[in-house]
């Protein structure tokens, strides 16, 4: 297993392209180890040669944020290794609006959900410890671990200033799917009709408030700095691999040219490489944004969230229920 020693160690869900591939590249420049996690570990290893990464500054290890045994594989693989474990980047998400009806992980959940929240809410609190027992044994004392999640503008009406309307916006109502099992039929988690977009949108939502709520239980007691990042419109990435050819030439243009929120993979994934290990951006709860209207040189600020990702009562309900998802007690001794 290749490694620089005594170098600060990331993990990094759905490295092998788009933002967690440039953010894995801008990490190892600054002298980062990337655990790059995929569930492709050939399609992972071809990206990073692609894009000239040090063989040595990268561990590639198998990972499938939709099963839940894949999860705890993971774990347990990475803690045979024994590397440190200094930041945690959930970056990977699936994304599948063309489906008619719901596809399913092995544990019978609708799949984005299952991938993009449960997912990552399981491998966030499997590995709390790690963040938090680098931190202890961390020789500068003012180091900090860091338990980063991508966000997403559809997510979170504030990125609009609250006044564009959004087509099926994110809203998990009063998370009466997740209250009755989320098994089939269930497959929304507010408990109405499947719509695949709004799953995706909802699963992202989710990601928001349980960052959110890993801030309120962990950071006082611990340090660790957990905080969401949107890095502007990433229009062109796999995650839009399943939506129409048209939608996929006519979306990017629309970014580029109209909205102005379109960024660059590569730009993209430099600025959460930053949220990961810049000290300006050591603050915990932060929802870190570059906007939705790019200009040039224009630095990150602290966005407000929505009412919706913000409710103390909902983060404390979808937490719970969440536990009750991934077979976890609703707190760890830490």
């Amino acid at each position: 297993m290749n490694m620089r020693a005594n170098n600060p160690t990331v993990i990094i869900t759905g490295a092998s392209s788009g933002v967690g591939l440039y953010a894995t590249k801008s990490l190892v420049q600054r002298g980062w180890h990337v655990v790059m996690a995929c569930r492709d570990l050939g399609r992972a290893e071809e990206a990073a040669f692609g894009e000239n990464i040090e063989p040595n500054s990268i561990t590639l290890m198998k990972l499938d944020l939709g099963s839940q045994e894949s999860i705890h594989l993971f774990e347990s693989s990475f803690r045979s290794t024994g590397m440190p474990l200094h930041a945690l980047l959930n970056n990977a998400a699936t994304y599948m609006p063309r489906l008619k009806t719901p596809a399913r992980s092995p544990e019978g959940f609708e799949l984005s959900v299952a991938t993009n929240h449960f997912g990552h809410y399981l491998l966030s609190r499997l590995l709390l410890d790690l963040l938090f027992n680098t931190q202890k044994e961390h020789s500068q004392k003012d180091f900090r671990s860091r338990l980063i999640t991508l966000g997403t503008v559809t997510a979170n009406s504030e990125e609009f200033g609250g006044k564009v309307p959004i087509p099926a916006p994110a809203d998990l109502g009063q998370l009466r799917g997740l209250e009755s099992g989320f098994l089939n039929p269930i497959a929304m988690i507010d408990g109405k009709k499947f719509k695949p977009g709004k799953a995706y949108k909802d699963s992202k939502l989710c990601n928001m408030i349980i960052s959110k709520e890993l801030h309120r239980r962990y950071h006082d007691r611990t340090g660790i700095v957990f905080n969401t990042v949107y890095p502007g419109c990433v229009a062109d990435t796999a995650l839009f691999r399943d939506t129409p050819k048209a939608f996929q030439v006519i979306f990017p243009w629309f970014q580029k040219n109209i909205t102005k929120g379109y960024v660059s993979q590569a730009l993209a994934g430099e600025r959460v490489a930053q949220t990961v290990a810049d000290d300006d951006f050591a603050t915990s709860g932060v929802h870190w944004s570059w906007g939705n209207r790019q200009r040039e040189g224009r630095q990150a600020f602290a966005q407000p969230l929505s009412t919706k990702a913000s409710s103390l009562q909902l983060g404390q309900s979808l937490w719970n229920l969440s536990a009750s998802m991934v077979n976890l007690p609703t707190e760890d001794t830490l």
